[in-house]
């Protein structure tokens, strides 16, 4: 079951099913969807995605999944893939409370968040050779990324899970916090986000995925920059932002 609440400009998508641990059939892929559609066209400033229960999302529920007639492609190309598209590329700044579970499918939805807190005693890696099958949902491309190549097919190999903690030590997420503390951490982060230069966000948001996937480099990124900036001039926020400093004020951004 997927939970959409927006208040405040802010977007709040729930994974709840907590008695499996948030594992995610195509029915769920396709309701998640559909919740962040329904965000982007209410126009929200932030969006915030957290698990219900003991963890955040322990990946795909294969529960009922028979290996001799499994529709991988169908699941991860046809429904995986451009849902974690649709996450990346959401209108506004994204931020997710990561606990107990990571994996799998789950940990790509965080791969596909702008930010993201994990509880310090978080469990991230890739238990997939346990299962004959491979790491998805991006999880090569992080490991590798920000751990190297030693260090992520050590993890799997291994099977091996690290805690949130060394996750974050290690450059894959956000911050690492106590459990009790990661949602409310993420809920002020982006009440934050809400109140700020929305377009500002979306520019470095869209500077900073070319730097990850390699279509810019450093004369690139510079070059996006000074054009992002002169779009930004004829913005409310831009004009706004530079009235407050000048007025020796706080700035009230409408994001727009």
């Amino acid at each position: 079951m997927i939970d959409l609440d927006i208040a405040d400009d802010v977007a709040h998508v729930t994974l709840n099913a907590p008695n499996r641990l948030n594992a995610l059939g195509p029915d769920d892929l396709r309701a998640l969807a559909a919740a962040y559609e329904e965000a982007a066209h209410a126009g929200v400033r932030a969006l915030v995605l957290r698990g219900e229960g003991r963890a955040f999302c322990a990946g795909r529920d294969i529960s009922a999944v028979d290996p001799a007639t499994d529709d991988v492609s169908g699941y991860l190309n046809g429904l995986v893939t451009p849902l974690l598209h649709r996450i990346a590329e959401f209108p506004a700044p994204t931020f997710a409370a990561a606990h107990g579970a990571c994996l799998g499918v789950g940990l790509g939805l965080l791969i596909a968040t702008d930010v993201v807190y994990v509880a310090e005693d978080a469990k991230v890696g890739s238990p997939f050779a346990a299962l004959g099958a491979t790491l998805d949902s991006g999880g090569h491309w992080l490991l590798v990324s920000r751990l190297g190549p030693h260090r992520a097919l050590d993890l799997i190999y291994s099977g091996r899970l690290i805690s949130g903690a060394e996750a974050v030590a290690g450059g894959l997420f956000s911050r690492a916090l106590p459990a009790g503390e990661v949602r409310p951490a993420v809920e002020a982060a982006a009440a934050t986000a809400a109140n700020g230069a929305t377009q500002a966000y979306l520019a470095s948001k869209r500077i900073v995925a070319g730097l990850r996937d390699g279509s810019l480099d450093l004369w690139g990124s510079v070059a996006a920059e000074n054009a992002a900036q002169a779009q930004l001039r004829d913005t409310e926020d831009y004009r706004e932002g530079f009235a407050a400093f000048q007025g020796k004020r706080e700035p009230r951004f409408r994001g727009r």
